[in-house]
C-alpha cells in the first residue's frame, strides 16, 4: 500500500464492512481498509488529509438509474412551481415569475400536479396571470400540459383542431379548446418551442450535477438523451467538467423506427469521453396512470358512471416493440424501457425474452423503470429473464393522486402497486432512481419511502400505509442505489460499493443508517461527496 495517502476517512461505520472504521484513498481509488488504528498507522502521512466521521455512515456513491438532469436544470433555470402545494401557492409562484419577464416574452415552467391544480384545469388559470402573454407548464410528470389562449393562437391550434399522434387535446364540456394538452400532444407543442441551445444544456447539465452531487450523487443515467443533450454531455465530458459518471440512454423515437439504430451505433462511439458512455437505449412502452394512457391489461373504469373506457397507450405495437428490442440486444445496447400498466411491464418483458431466445447471452444491461403495476404472475419473470426492476421508491405512498388513479383500475389491480419487496424476495435485480425532475432527485427520501411506504414528514399514527407488506429494508434499498445501479450503469466492479482498488467515488453522511433514529423526514442528509476521491460537495471543507 502506498506510504502517503491522499485522504484516510476515519471513525466511520462503512457500509457492507462490519469490522472497517476507515479507509485511506490514492489517486483516486481505495488503498486500505480497516481499523482506524490499522489505517492510520500505516497510511496517514505529513500531506494525507484526515477526515472524522464520527461514526456515520460511509457509503458507495450513490447512482440515480433515472434521471432527466438537462430537463432538471432547465426546469432550475425557468418558473418552477413544483414547491407549491396550494392552487394559491402556483399562482403566487407563477405572478412573481411573470413580473420578472420582459414583456411579450414566454412564460415557461414546470412542475404542478393534477391533484393540486384540480379537475377543473383551464387555461384561464394563465390567461388570468399572464394576459395575452404566450405561456407553457409542463406538468410535475411530464406527461401533460397547460397553456394559455395566446400559446393556443401561436400554435394555430383552435376547437377543431384534431387530436397529434399518440395524444389528447384537453376539451371543456362544450368541445371547446381546455389548454391542457395530453402525451403526445404536449410532446409535440414542446417541439414547436424554440430549443434550448447548446450552451443553455451545458449550463443545465452543470446545474443539475451540483444538486446531484449535495445528494451524494456520484453517477447518473440520463433517460431521455436528445441528439442535442448528447452534444452537451460530450462537450463537458472533453473538457473535463463533467465530474458524475453519466450513462446516456439515448432516446427511442416513435415514429422513425428502425433506421434510427444506425444514428445509435454512432452516438454510442461518439460519446466514449472521460467519465461519459452511451450504453443504452430508452424505449416509452405507455404513458401514465395519472391520465389512464398507461397500458393496462381490463380497461379503466369511469368512477364516475361505472363504464369501461378504454386499457390506455402502447406507444409501439408488440411486433415493433419486440423487433427493436431484439435488434438493440443484438447490438450489445441495454434497454432502458419505461412501463406503468401491468400490460406494459408483460410486453416489456416478453420484448426481452424474444431477445434473449434470438441472441443467447449479450452485454446488454436491460431494466424496466417505474414498474408501477405488475401483475404478479410477472413478478418472477425479472428474475428469470436477468431484468432489473427500475425503482422509483418516492412514487410508493398512499397520496391523493394514488388515491384518485384507484378509483379508476377496478377491485385488483389497487392491490399491485410497487411490489418492490416482492420482486426482491423473487430475485429480480434491482435498481433505482428519482425520474428527476419528476420527484426529488434525493436518495435518501427515496429510501426512507421505500423503507415506510409513507411520504417523508407523515407524523399521523393512523396514516394509512400503502401495502405494508412491500416494505424494504434500508440495507435492500441502499444496495438498489448504490450496487444495482452501478450494474445496470455497466460501472460494476469498480463502483457500487467499498473494497481495495475500487474508484473512491463515496458519499458520508451525517449518521449511522443502520443504528441511529430515523426522522419523520429522512434517513440522513450528505456531508461529503467524492468522485475518483476528490471532494465533489464538501460544504463543511471536510476534504481541504
Amino acid at each position: 500500500m502506498p506510504a502517503e495517502p491522499d485522504l484516510v476517512i476515519r471513525g466511520a461505520a462503512v457500509w457492507k464492512h462490519p469490522q472497517a472504521t476507515a479507509l485511506a484513498i490514492k489517486a483516486g481509488r481505495v488503498v486500505a481498509l480497516g481499523s482506524d488504528e490499522d489505517v492510520l498507522a500505516r497510511a496517514a502521512g505529513s500531506r494525507t488529509v484526515v477526515v472524522d466521521a464520527g461514526g456515520a455512515t460511509l457509503l458507495p456513491g450513490f447512482q440515480d438509474a433515472h434521471a432527466h438532469p438537462p430537463m432538471g436544470g432547465i426546469d432550475l433555470m425557468r418558473c418552477d412551481v413544483s414547491s407549491g402545494r396550494t392552487v394559491d401557492d402556483v399562482r403566487r409562484i407563477v405572478r412573481e415569475h411573470v413580473a420578472s419577464l420582459p414583456e411579450g416574452e414566454w412564460l415557461l415552467g414546470s412542475g404542478w400536479e393534477f391533484h393540486i391544480m384540480g379537475p377543473d384545469l383551464d387555461r384561464a388559470f394563465l390567461d388570468e396571470i399572464a394576459p395575452g402573454r404566450p405561456a407553457y407548464l409542463v406538468s410535475g410528470g411530464r406527461h401533460d400540459a397547460l397553456v394559455s389562449s395566446a400559446a393556443l393562437s401561436w400554435a394555430a391550434l383552435h376547437d377543431g383542431s384534431p387530436d397529434p399522434a399518440h395524444g389528447r387535446l384537453g376539451r371543456r364540456a362544450d368541445g371547446t379548446l381546455s389548454g391542457v394538452l395530453h402525451e403526445g400532444a404536449q410532446i409535440w407543442f414542446e417541439s414547436e418551442l424554440p430549443p434550448p441551445g447548446q450552451e443553455d444544456y451545458e449550463r443545465a447539465v452543470l446545474t443539475a450535477q451540483q444538486h446531484f452531487h449535495s445528494l451524494g450523487i456520484t453517477a447518473w443515467q440520463d433517460a431521455w438523451t436528445t441528439p442535442a443533450t448528447l452534444d452537451a454531455y460530450i462537450a463537458l465530458a472533453r473538457s473535463d467538467r463533467l465530474t458524475a459518471r453519466v450513462r446516456a440512454a439515448l432516446w427511442w423515437e416513435r415514429d422513425e423506427g428502425r433506421d434510427q439504430i444506425d444514428r445509435f451505433v454512432e452516438q454510442r462511439r461518439a460519446a466514449d469521453v472521460g467519465r461519459l458512455a452511451a450504453p443504452a437505449v430508452k424505449i416509452m412502452v405507455d404513458g401514465t396512470t395519472g391520465n389512464q394512457s398507461a397500458a393496462v391489461l381490463e380497461p379503466y373504469l369511469d368512477p364516475g358512471t361505472g363504464l369501461e373506457c378504454g386499457c390506455g397507450n402502447l406507444f409501439l405495437p408488440p411486433h415493433d416493440l419486440e423487433a427493436a428490442v431484439v435488434e438493440l440486444d443484438a447490438l450489445g445496447f441495454g434497454v432502458h424501457l419505461h412501463a406503468i400498466g401491468e400490460r406494459a411491464v408483460r410486453e416489456a418483458l416478453d420484448a426481452v425474452e424474444s431477445a434473449r431466445a434470438v441472441n443467447g447471452p449479450t452485454p446488454g444491461r436491460h431494466h424496466v423503470a417505474h414498474v408501477c403495476l405488475v401483475h404478479p404472475d410477472d413478478i418472477p419473470r425479472f428474475a428469470a429473464l436477468d431484468v432489473a426492476a427500475n425503482l422509483q421508491p418516492l412514487w410508493a405512498e398512499l397520496n391523493e393522486e394514488l388515491l384518485e388513479e384507484n378509483r379508476w383500475l377496478g377491485d385488483e389491480r389497487p392491490g399491485w402497486w410497487y411490489p418492490f419487496e416482492s420482486l426482491r424476495a423473487a430475485g429480480a435485480p434491482l435498481c433505482a432512481g428519482s425520474d428527476w425532475p419528476v420527484s426529488s432527485a434525493d436518495p435518501l427520501l427515496g429510501a426512507y419511502v421505500a423503507v415506510r411506504r409513507l411520504a417523508p414528514g407523515t407524523t399521523d399514527p393512523d396514516r394509512e400505509v400503502l401495502m405494508p407488506h412491500e416494505r424494504m429494508t434500508v440495507t435492500d434499498i441502499v444496495d438498489a442505489y448504490t450496487a444495482g445501479s452501478a450494474r445496470v450503469n455497466g460501472l460494476d466492479g469498480m463502483t457500487g460499493a467499498i473494497g481495495v482498488g475500487m474508484l473512491a467515488d463515496l458519499a458520508l453522511l451525517d449518521r449511522d443508517l443502520l443504528t441511529a433514529e430515523h426522522d419523520p423526514e429522512t434517513l440522513g442528509r450528505v456531508r461529503l461527496t467524492l468522485v475518483d476521491g476528490e471532494a465533489v460537495h464538501d460544504p463543511e471543507g471536510l476534504a481541504t
